[in-house]
């Protein structure tokens, strides 16, 4: 026993964690299931109560696939022969041609748009600079800034369709890159088509905004507070108490000591009487709110309700910030904008906007310039708006509000203040996405109706129950102690699975069902080699002990190669693979791991305790 205590104490840790993954999702299937079976103001007063708890959970749960969950599928085409259409500086009749012929190359091959254009050019014997660039470049110089304007649309595009995906609320989208120029998009619970169709291809809108006196937003918020706290509208009163001066993401339960019994219930006299301050907190300085990650959804609700909108001045309008950012707390924070209603200018004018380093002090900026009528609204905008500030905003969420220095002259602007490089990069490809040079086109949708994915779970889960019921009576009648001990390291296994799938937020597909129900035959078939050794073992007569502990070292380099094989197998699948493929592959590949743990490393210990105690009862077969 003392041998195996370290062993003991790593398994009870293992279990332990897997629990400690699995639980937001059974808590998370408990709210589902109260949630059905209330109704109208019950179901809302429920979600309201229990708010913070469902968010936490629906972040922290076994995430659910397209084709369990029902929803759509859309694959998007970046349209880079268009682009390569308006890039031209020239158009003639050969141009046309060659272009019509790059279209329909392009349709049935995999070669680069950019890279099927040069060829058709070099066949004619054409320089590119005949329509593209400046005379003096060559064709290498040419293709390769239209391959990276290519690259520059995908991106752009990319980053246009996630910010309107999030915007749209859509719980656990997934949007990739798929090949050179297709975005694939799947929308989980989403069912109007039509809708989709327009918030996918619509133009994006790019607006520059901005943000309200820090007073007048304070006030606004402060009419908000008092009115869902019941109390007669006004002016400010006591804003001192619920705006912070210094520390603006320390919540309001830091602040009243939430880590004790009575720090809670002063929180939850503060959350009455101060309904929007406790989860909006508030710089006096800017009037730019912070709100928990968590508390996100509910505030957006506070906001879109019909009442509260009527409190909101015409003018004025709250935005979001595209990105969360943490806190010294550790909490992720998003910033609740006040801005003006009404753009000051609009993203049409500008003309280029490029990501670099400031080479004073080797901070990350972004250079951005306007056409000759942005410069002029420009200059007039800046000069009168000098030390406030301007928020830079795609498709009504806002990246960057950076303050205005000094009136700017030219058109050229340089926007500092920017935490990294990869920052500086997602501004300028928003501050490009204002208009974007090459369309997006819808290729393939599919819907998938909830319905077919609870069938797809029922039939799923079926499937795996057969088995797994199969294989562990088959494992006791053949067996005996032996079966119910694999047939134990069978569970922990599954329970293994599902709780790296729960940690990494990783998403559960019907082929990672597949994969779960292999890795069940796998399982055993490390238990069936183990077994049959110990069995020969015992023939010739060595003890239990010798007989259980050579078993398993005769064993395992056969069990570690047929298991690395297949983890291999998995890892080429996921790698290559899209889709289907990688949720079948990431769930054998855990499960490999799971069964080199549970079906070798476990079993190994309770064999070793059973037989040191009860010797009598170990059978195998």
């Amino acid at each position: 026993m003392k041998k195996n205590r370290w062993k003991i104490i790593l398994i009870l840790i293992s279990i332990a964690g897997a629990l400690w993954y699995l639980y937001p999702t059974y808590k998370d299937i408990n709210y589902q299931k109260k949630l059905s079976q209330l109704r109208g103001e019950d179901s809302l007063k429920f979600v309201q109560e229990h708010i913070d708890d469902i968010q936490k959970v629906k972040q922290k749960r076994i995430k659910l696939g397209l084709d369990l969950q029902g929803g759509m599928y859309v694959s998007l085409e970046v349209d880079i022969v268009k682009m390569l259409d308006n890039l031209a500086k020239n158009k003639d009749e050969t141009f046309r041609q060659i272009l019509a012929e790059v279209k329909k190359e392009a349709v049935a091959s995999q070669e680069p748009v950019t890279s099927i254009l040069l060829r058709k050019f070099q066949e004619r014997g054409i320089r590119l600079s005949r329509y593209y660039g400046d005379i003096r470049q060559s064709d290498a110089e040419i293709i390769s800034e239209l391959e990276k304007q290519a690259q520059d649309a995908i991106d752009r595009a990319l980053e246009v369709i996630r910010n309107r995906v999030d915007k749209y609320g859509v719980a656990e989208p997934s949007i990739q890159k798929q090949g050179a120029n297709r975005i694939v998009v799947e929308l989980p619970g989403v069912k109007n088509r039509e809708e989709v169709r327009q918030l996918l291809q619509s133009t994006a809108v790019l607006e520059f905004k901005l943000l309200k006196p820090a007073d007048i937003a304070i006030k606004v918020m402060q009419s908000i507070d008092n009115y869902l706290a019941g109390k007669e509208i006004k002016d400010t009163t006591d804003t001192a108490k619920v705006v912070s001066k210094t520390d603006t993401t320390k919540t309001i339960a830091e602040e009243l000591g939430a880590d004790t019994t009575a720090g809670l219930s002063e929180f939850e006299k503060f959350k009455k009487e101060h309904p929007f301050f406790a989860y909006v907190r508030v710089d006096e300085r800017t009037g730019i709110g912070f709100v928990m990650a968590r508390d996100r959804r509910y505030v957006e609700y506070l906001l879109s309700r019909p009442d509260i909108q009527n409190l909101i001045p015409p003018d004025f309008e709250f935005v979001w910030s595209a990105k969360p950012f943490t806190a010294q707390d550790g909490n992720q924070y998003y910033n609740l904008l006040a801005v003006k209603k009404d753009p000051e200018i609009t993203g049409k004018v500008i003309t280029e906007a490029r990501a670099t380093i400031d080479p004073n002090n080797n901070a990350p900026i972004v250079i951005m310039r306007m056409n000759s009528e942005g410069a002029r609204e420009w200059a007039r905008i800046t000069g009168a708006n000098i030390n406030k500030h301007i928020a830079i905003i795609l498709d009504g969420t806002a990246y960057s509000w950076p303050v205005v220095r000094t009136k700017i002259i030219g058109g050229s602007s340089q926007i500092e203040g920017l935490d990294s490089p990869e920052e500086a990069k997602l501004l300028e490809v928003v501050l490009k996405a204002g208009a974007l040079p090459a369309p997006l086109e819808i290729i393939e949708e599919r819907t998938v109706g909830p319905s077919l994915g609870e069938d797809s779970i029922q039939k799923g889960l079926k499937a795996g129950l057969i088995s797994f019921l199969v294989i562990t009576l088959f494992m006791i009648l053949y067996y005996s102690t032996g079966g119910i001990v694999a047939d134990f390291a069978l569970i922990l296994n599954i329970a293994f699975i599902l709780a790296v799938l729960a940690g990494f937020n990783a998403t559960l597909t019907l082929p990672g069902i597949a994969g779960i129900i292999l890795t069940i035959g796998v399982a055993v078939d490390a238990n069936v080699l183990i077994y049959e050794r110990i069995r020969e073992e015992l023939a010739i007569g060595r003890t239990l002990r010798s007989a259980i502990d050579e078993g398993y070292s005769k064993a395992f380099s056969a069990i570690f190669d047929s298991n690395i094989t297949t983890f291999l197998t998995g890892l080429i699948l996921y790698n290559f693979g899209s889709g289907p493929i990688q949720g079948f592959a990431l769930t054998l590949m855990i499960g490999i791991i799971a069964n080199l743990f549970s079906a070798v490393f476990i079993t190994k210990v309770v064999y070793d305790i059973v037989a040191e105690k009860y010797p009598a009862v170990v059978k195998f077969g």
